[in-house]
């Protein structure tokens, strides 16, 4: 005989959705505008503007789970950027955002 008792079980219990890549936090000065061709630069996710310009053209850059095809786009606190497995967050320092 089953002791099951219907409401208990396996079923209640979800399963984490898969972790994305660990995001670093980068400080930046948000007092003029930042874009995301300067942070994927600032953040070292990529080595030069011309590989900024190559990889947010070809969409390989996300910018809160989404891909931005905008190199100039302005980024403010909280943003996450990521491209090829490897994200950043960018961090208000000096008083905005409490960095």
């Amino acid at each position: 005989m089953s002791r099951h008792i219907a409401g208990r079980g396996r079923t209640g219990r979800a399963t984490p959705p898969p972790a994305g890549p660990p995001v670093d936090d980068v400080e930046c000065d948000l007092s003029s505008k930042l874009t995301l061709g300067q942070f994927l630069k600032l953040a070292s996710l990529l080595d030069s503007g011309a590989e900024a310009k190559d990889a947010v053209a070809s969409g390989a850059v996300s910018v809160n789970d989404e891909v931005d095809t905008r190199r100039g786009r302005g980024l403010v606190d909280g943003d996450v950027v990521e491209i090829g497995g490897r994200a950043a967050r960018v961090v208000a320092r000096d008083g905005r955002g409490e960095a």
